[in-house]
This record gives C-alpha cells, sequence and structure tokens, in this order.
C-alpha cells in the first residue's frame, strides 16, 4: 500500500482524521445509530432509533476508522468494537432493529429490510481492521455472521438474497482473509440465483434476469454497481469468463452512454436508479454520492483485472469529481444528491442525514486513497493515478513528488535495482513528456507507457503531462447539453458559480476559442479565469432567431466542481452556452 507523503492528498486525509471521523461518530452517537447496539446488549431501555438499516452507517464509519491507519481514528474505533460485540446474538446473528421484541421477523422480508446488506459492511469493517492491525475482534463478529449466513442459505438451503446488494462482494473479503472457500460459494451462489424472481422480479432489485443476461445497467444505482463489484470479485477468485463478459459490456453501457461528465451516475429520482441511454438532465440530476464511490470501486476491480488504462480513466473522474464534491472542504458537510446546475442556488451540503448512506461511504472511500494509487503484476509496478508519495513493492520502492491534480509535472525517484518494469498511466487529456535519467520514451495518451530496463537505485523518471484548460462537449443524444460546452483542466471538471460571476449563469456564453488561465483563489484551489460573452434572456418567451442579442464581453471565474457550495448561496452550472 502506497504512503501519502504530502500535496493534495495529504491535507484531505488530515482532515479527514481531524474533522471527518470525529463529527461522523458524534452524528452516529447523537442520532441513536449507537445507541441501537446498546438496546441489542441489554445496556440501555430505549426505544430503537431510526432507520432499520442504520447498523450499516455505523459499520462502514469503522471501516473508515480502520482504513485510516490513525492513532486518533484507531482509539474512536477502540471504542466502538464492544459495543457491536456484545449486541451480537449466540448464533451468530446481528441487526439491532430486529432485536429484543422483533427477533421472529429475522429474514421474513429479504426484499427490503436490509438484513444482509447491513452484514456485509460488518464484514467488510471487520476485514479492514484485520488488516490494518492484525486483531481479531471486530473480524471474529462479522465471521459469526457469515457463519449464521452459511446455516440457513446456499444450495439445498433457503432461497433468497437480500434486496440490496454488498453482501456478495464482503463475503469475498472474508474468504481472502480467512481462507475458507466456504464464504466464497455463498457469494458465488447469491449472484448465480439472483434475477430469477426470488425477491419479487424487479429491476429496481436487478431481480428481473440472471447476471449473465443484463445488457444494461438498470435499477437502484448503487444496488447495480455493488452487484458489479461482487461479481468482479468472484470472476477475481474463480476465472468464470462468463461473468467477466457481462461485466465488460456493463461497465461499457454505464461509462459510454449512463455517466455524468463528473463520473455520476443514476440520473432519475424515482428509485434513484439510471435511466436510459444518454438521459442525464443537470439540474434535476440524482447522481447519489454512493454511486460515485462505487464507480470508484468498481471501475478499480476492473483496472485491477485488465490493466486497461479507460477503467482508470473513469475512476480518477469518479474520485476527483463525483466522488470528492459530496463532502465540504472541511470536511463535516455532505450532499446526498449532486446536481450538475442549480440556478435557483438552494442545494446546500449537510451534516448528517436520516438516510445516511453517504457521509461514512465517502469517508472510507477517502480513508482508502492508498490503496487506488498503485498496484504490482508480475516484475511491473503500475502506477494509476499520481500523488506525493511512496509507494513499496517487491523490488523496493518508487517515490513520487507532484503537484497533481493542479500540476501535470510528476517525479518519480527509484529505490530499487534490478530488471523490471514502470507502467505509467497516461491520461487521454495529456499532451506527455516522458525521460528517464533524460533520456526521451514513449508516451501515448490513454494508454500505460512502459519502461522497462535494468533499474539502479536513484534512477529519476520524468513525466510532464501538461494541464491545459480545455472545453468539452457531450453527446449529441444528450439532449440538455446541446448547444453547450463543460470546462475541464486536467482530470478535474469545472464549474462557474454564481460567486464569482457577473451574470445569470444561463446568460453567459464561452466562445470556442476561449482560453482560461489558472490562479489560486479563496477556497485554496486552482481556479480558472477567462472572457466571455453576455447574452442577455430579455423577457420574451419566443423571438426571431435573427433578433438575439448580441453579447457582451465579461470575465469569468470558473472552480473545480468538487469545491462549490462552499461559499455563499449561489448558482452553479457545469454545462454553459457555447457560441
Amino acid at each position: 500500500m502506497a504512503r501519502i507523503t504530502g500535496g493534495f492528498w495529504a491535507s484531505r486525509l488530515e482532515t479527514l482524521v481531524n474533522a471527518t471521523l470525529p463529527s461522523q461518530v458524534e452524528q452516529c452517537e447523537r442520532t441513536g445509530r449507537i445507541d441501537n447496539f446498546r438496546r441489542a446488549a441489554g445496556k440501555t431501555e430505549k426505544e430503537f432509533q431510526g432507520r432499520y438499516y442504520n447498523d450499516s452507517d455505523v459499520y462502514k464509519l469503522m471501516e473508515a476508522l480502520a482504513l485510516a491507519r490513525h492513532p486518533r481514528a484507531t482509539a474512536l474505533l477502540d471504542a466502538l468494537i464492544p459495543e457491536i460485540a456484545a449486541a451480537q446474538s449466540p448464533d451468530g446473528y446481528i441487526n439491532t432493529h430486529f432485536a429484543v421484541d422483533k427477533a421472529a421477523e429475522r429474514f421474513t422480508n429479504l426484499k427490503d429490510m436490509h438484513e444482509m446488506y447491513c452484514g456485509g459492511h460488518l464484514i467488510q469493517a471487520g476485514v479492514a481492521h484485520h488488516r490494518a492491525t492484525g486483531r481479531t475482534d471486530l473480524l471474529d463478529v462479522g465471521q459469526r455472521f457469515a457463519d449464521h449466513l452459511l446455516s440457513l442459505f446456499g444450495p439445498g438451503k433457503r432461497e433468497g438474497m437480500c434486496g440490496h446488494q454488498e453482501i456478495e462482494l464482503a463475503l469475498v473479503a472474508l474468504s481472502r482473509e480467512t481462507g475458507k472457500t466456504e464464504y466464497l460459494d455463498l457469494a458465488k451462489h447469491f449472484i448465480d440465483t439472483r434475477g430469477r424472481g426470488l425477491i419479487g422480479g424487479s429491476a429496481y432489485h436487478q431481480d428481473h434476469v440472471p447476471f449473465r443476461e443484463l445488457t444494461e445497467p438498470a435499477g437502484h444505482a448503487v444496488r447495480m454497481l455493488y452487484y458489479c463489484m461482487g461479481a468482479a470479485d468472484v470472476f477475481a477468485e474463480t476465472g468464470d469468463v462468463s461473468l467477466m463478459w457481462t461485466l465488460t459490456g456493463l461497465w461499457d453501457e454505464m461509462a459510454g452512454n449512463r455517466m455524468y461528465l463528473t463520473g455520476g451516475l443514476g440520473s432519475r429520482h424515482s428509485g434513484e436508479s439510471f435511466g436510459a441511454a444518454y438521459e442525464l438532465p443537470n439540474e434535476t440530476a440524482y447522481a447519489e454520492s454512493c454511486a460515485a464511490v462505487a464507480n470508484v470501486m468498481w471501475s478499480h476491480r476492473m483496472l485491477q483485472l485488465t490493466r486497461d488504462a479507460k477503467y482508470a480513466e473513469v475512476m480518477e473522474r469518479a474520485l476527483f469529481n463525483g466522488a470528492l464534491a459530496g463532502i465540504s472542504l472541511d470536511g463535516t458537510k455532505y450532499f446526498y444528491v449532486n446536481p450538475l446546475a442549480d440556478f435557483a442556488g438552494e442545494h446546500r451540503r449537510q451534516a448528517w442525514f436520516d438516510c445516511a448512506c453517504c457521509p461514512p461511504n465517502i469517508a472510507r472511500l477517502l480513508a482508502s486513497i492508498p490503496d487506488y494509487l498503485a498496484s504490482e503484476s508480475d516484475d511491473a509496478l503500475w502506477l494509476h493515478t499520481y500523488a506525493d508519495s511512496t509507494v513499496p513493492f517487491s523490488h523496493g520502492a518508487v517515490e513520487q513528488r507532484t503537484g497533481y491534480p493542479w500540476s501535470g509535472d510528476v517525479e518519480l525517484r527509484v529505490l530499487a535495482d534490478g530488471e523490471f518494469s514502470l507502467q505509467l498511466r497516461i491520461p487521454e487529456w495529456a499532451e506527455p513528456q516522458l525521460k528517464v535519467n533524460g533520456k526521451e520514451y514513449l508516451a501515448e495518451p490513454g494508454r500505460y507507457a512502459e519502461v522497462h530496463r535494468v533499474w539502479s537505485r536513484g534512477d529519476e523518471v520524468s513525466l510532464s503531462l501538461g494541464m491545459r484548460a480545455r472545453l468539452v462537449e457531450s453527446h449529441p443524444y444528450v439532449q440538455e447539453n446541446i448547444g453547450k460546452v463543460a470546462l475541464m483542466r486536467g482530470p478535474l471538471v469545472y464549474c462557474f458559480e454564481g460567486a464569482d460571476n457577473p451574470a445569470d449563469l444561463r446568460d453567459i456564453v464561452l466562445p470556442d476559442n476561449a482560453s482560461f488561465t489558472g490562479l489560486r483563489n479563496s477556497l485554496d484551489v486552482i481556479a480558472l479565469r477567462g472572457h466571455a460573452g453576455v447574452v442577455l434572456a430579455g423577457d420574451a418567451l419566443y423571438r426571431e432567431s435573427s433578433r438575439a442579442a448580441r453579447p457582451s464581453a465579461a470575465e469569468v471565474i470558473a472552480i473545480p466542481y468538487f469545491a462549490w457550495a462552499n461559499r455563499e448561496p449561489g448558482q452553479m452550472a457545469v454545462w454553459m452556452r457555447k457560441g
């Protein structure tokens, strides 16, 4: 695992440990989520508080605390583990909603009640804690729940699966951690038997057709992606190519015609679901933060399985834009929904939610950032995205120094001797130059640049990606974006806010030859300044096109999409009129 040593992500991780994680523990206490475990353990007579799946918020937070690998986070986690363990029934079952007075209702509504979903997040927290500390006290709780599932579900046993996918990928993780193949077999069983109407047969639950017959992402977006993550993990362990064929097609459909520029997913508020191909409205976008997080996680899995740079491209896009927008710069407020336009100026982050799935999901993603930087294969170290870091691998380590994502300059120092390859990802937008000890190497956008040689300790690699601001347009079938462009620089999507600009954002027109220069602003981000036209809308609802007003010149400023709504309320837009 890489170690972050400075720069963009070091600042984010510092905020995570000092603000995000402590405040989320406080929110879980304030809203009764932890008291629910005390109630299940007989420590309090308070009524159950909140939604029936609230246990999962605590488990995701615990996973984030484990992944952070920081003394402050460890102390918070150490206080929570006994509370969780005490709530477990002797048979291994654990779910606080069904404790005390609802034991007879366990697993009576697999479609809706999320018992396995919650248990899956418990298992993931236990695996993360075991990997970070070597301790088994939390892992044991999750494993006992998994053993309880094994006693009830599987071939020749009770039919059905959880309405919200998660247990599948968790069982694979537990199998890897413990070496018990029974957990992998159960994960495979849940995937193989879904889609046969056992939990109602709806597309919302991805129960309408078997997995291998799916040709497009459908239904609840987060469930769909967790489903694919579980299938990818099962493929990684079994080599079942029928799963990989389906995964490849589903991912291509998702990224090719159902994904926002930001990496956000799920265009419909109804069912938090995918829409039809190219159905990507901006102001009414749903684009749940959890879906962007899941996009990062699924794309990372596909990258690990294939080493295809297209997966890294989307992983990075969703990470820096769709997911990072879900949390405020101070690390204590969150978006559940992530529109790409807000002309009313009313969309603001909240400190917490009644349904609080997104805050701890973002936290566990941020805590795991070091895992996304690099990976190793036979005699090769692959660098997928760039950050100030030290990346260990079997031959030694590589040090990275970079201002990414603000700068495209990356300096590497090899702390290893021997023959191996460095595989350096060259983003699709890059204008690359690659040198090793001053000698130029081929680097093509949208691919990994391989440098295979006999290395000596102290060898230096210089990679310049370029960071030119660029205007992008969408496929013409995305109706809301016809006649519009968006602004990007490096991996970052930019947006325009009312706080920086002189007119209603709907009146601003970006010329085809618009150029932008970077400047550091009050949000401590690189903003982009350029010139545009302003065409006042006027009062007429309809008019002859020849009577359109001529634009007046104006200076405009754009900021990274992830940084919007951190100042006073106001308009925001990603897609702007072009002319």
